[in-house]
């Protein structure tokens, strides 16, 4: 989120650019082939490149986009897998800006999908957050995910959650005091009893994602981020 903000503060035009194909942009080994095989009642099959769901997928597509864009990157894009940002300061650098990825785009043969791009945002949809030069909120989508949430009937049900709203733990006043009770319950080799107090704070915790602050941005004298809660509420954007 570090690296986001940091974007945020400096930036004022975003534009917003998902990439096609993804993992299908990448070759498999030749000679690699049969190691992808699948059978089917047509017969058997072999990927020539690489499927969804292989372990080291993302990485390998990780570094193919930051090879192609390894003198962009935080200068001017900041790339999350399939999903580009560009981020400028005004109107005309813009425009300097989005030409370029676009060009090394086509020079790479790699495409991105019109439906799913934003041009020339004042704010932006980020990795589950949204964001402009003065402030970044949780995405409402992630918000309504959390409130349609059921009660945890085991551990590993639990953990899931607890990972999900730490991702934006610095919205929660008290976070940690808040979860004290879901953290403290029994572990995997102990019976799972979801107690009228672990309830009692699960549902809190939910709610005080609807009144979660807006988080303002703003650079310190010495060039260092600094964060602080702003009194402004959503409709007061």
């Amino acid at each position: 989120m570090n690296q986001l903000l940091t974007v945020l503060n400096v930036s004022t035009i975003f534009y917003k650019i998902h990439l096609c194909g993804a993992y299908n942009l990448l070759r498999i080994k030749e000679g690699d082939e049969q190691l992808t095989s699948f059978r089917t009642k047509h017969g058997s099959y072999e990927y020539l490149v690489i499927p969804f769901g292989l372990t080291n997928a993302p990485s390998y597509f990780k570094n193919l986009v930051n090879h192609i864009f390894s003198d962009f990157l935080d200068i001017f894009i900041v790339v999350y897998l399939d999903d580009i940002m560009v981020f400028s300061s005004s109107e005309e650098e813009n425009v300097r800006h989005v030409v370029s990825v676009l060009q090394r785009l086509r020079d790479n043969n790699v495409f991105s999908k019109a439906s799913k791009c934003i041009f020339h945002a004042s704010s932006v949809g980020y990795l589950g957050y949204v964001g402009s030069s003065n402030y970044i909120k949780i995405d409402s989508s992630k918000v309504q995910q959390i409130l349609n949430w059921p009660q945890p009937n085991n551990i590993k049900a639990l953990q899931s959650s607890l990972d999900f709203v730490n991702f934006y733990h610095c919205f929660i006043e008290n976070y940690s005091k808040n979860i004290t009770a879901l953290t403290s319950l029994p572990k995997k080799d102990s019976p799972f009893i979801f107690n009228e107090e672990a309830l009692s704070q699960f549902q809190i915790l939910k709610e005080a994602f609807t009144t979660a602050p807006i988080l303002s941005t703003s650079y310190c004298r010495y060039g260092c981020l600094q964060l602080f809660l702003g009194c402004c509420a959503e409709s007061g954007e």
